[in-house]
């Protein structure tokens, strides 16, 4: 009888810590642990592991952020799944209120949580490079150092001059770790698939490539952003070239003389010397003065078929344009635009 009740007690001591084993396990793996305290309201966070990251990186960044509130079951569980021995770079997106088993399954997998990457209105290299090295891992130096490598930017088909090109703008989506030089795989890749069959056969229509197109669409975006002119700013810039007449593009001056401040085009500033100076240098510059958006590339390749030689801001100034066949009628354009500029004390 004595054996019977010892033998229900051990049972019952067994059975109690079993369950609070199989409660604190449960816990440990299903439970809320990560953006989950008390003292604080949290959202949806990234977690960023950069290349050659540790377990020992990953729990620095966990704990100097405070994304974990019991350390111990988290830890010890990542050792019981064999994270430490699988950690993978990338940019993860944690949710509010996620379990242990949730995050350390998703970081294992490196299941990364893409960049959502827009590049608009860049005009530089060092524009460029500095948007992507702030989207991306990679640093805006090493990304500008490829951009100057003739022999890297050669296997593109591109010079160190017209590799800006390659980059169309647009709405990307990215792993947050790519490489530099994948980065210029990926955009090499979007840059094909932008020139169609279509747009391609439009570029020779035309008796432009598609570099030159580019060059020619960033003109005609520094010129004006309205998109309804544009297709008709280019019918002027081929007319010109066709009959051997120099661009004399003022952006491209504007370009050239490095101060994009400059509100008017005096005759001292057209005597640069410059590949950029369309004064000077018959045919387009050597490269684009900017990055020509899709609209505009568009606007190019369905240029207007007209007779117009010459184009000069409004004196309405609200971004239009007055066109001319004539010099003559072109110098009496100009001069009610520089009227108004006058009025208005713009120099």
């Amino acid at each position: 009888m004595r054996i019977s009740r010892s033998l229900k007690i051990v049972f019952i001591v067994f059975a109690f810590i079993a369950v609070s084993f199989s409660y604190y396990f449960y816990q440990m793996f299903f439970t809320s642990n990560v953006l989950n305290g008390k003292d604080k309201v949290y959202t949806d966070t990234v977690l960023y592991i950069p290349t050659g990251a540790t377990f020992q990186t990953v729990k620095d960044s966990l704990e100097k952020k405070g994304f974990i509130s019991d350390k111990a079951s988290f830890y010890f569980l990542a050792k019981i799944l064999k994270y430490p021995e699988n950690v993978k770079a990338g940019r993860y997106l944690l949710k509010v209120k996620s379990s242990n088993i949730d995050v350390i399954n998703k970081l294992k997998k490196g299941e990364q949580d893409q960049v959502k990457l827009t590049f608009t209105n860049i005009r530089l290299k060092r524009e460029l490079t500095a948007k992507l090295g702030a989207a991306l891992e990679p640093a805006a130096q090493e990304l500008d150092s490829l951009m100057k490598e003739p022999a890297f930017v050669s296997q593109f088909g591109f010079d160190t001059t017209t590799i800006m090109t390659m980059f169309i703008p647009n709405t990307y989506y990215f792993y947050w770790n790519t490489s530099a030089k994948n980065i210029f795989k990926r955009m090499h890749t979007e840059y094909k698939n932008f020139w169609t069959a279509e747009r391609l056969q439009k570029a020779k229509d035309i008796g432009l490539t598609p570099v030159e197109v580019s060059i020619m669409a960033s003109i005609v975006q520094a010129e004006s952003q309205y998109q309804p002119e544009k297709a008709r700013i280019a019918g002027v810039y081929l007319n010109r070239i066709r009959t051997g007449m120099p661009l004399q593009a003022d952006p491209t001056l504007v370009f050239a003389l490095g101060d994009f401040t400059i509100k008017r085009i005096y005759f001292a500033m057209k005597e640069l010397e410059s590949p950029y100076n369309t004064y000077k240098h018959l045919g387009l510059p050597p490269g684009p003065i900017n990055l020509p958006s899709i609209k505009t590339l568009d606007a190019v390749l369905n240029a207007e078929k007209h007779k117009y030689y010459y184009f000069c801001a409004s004196e309405a100034l609200n971004g239009t344009h007055n066109y001319a066949e004539t010099l003559s009628e072109h110098e009496r354009n100009a001069e009610r635009y520089r009227k108004a500029l006058d009025k208005l004390n713009i120099r």
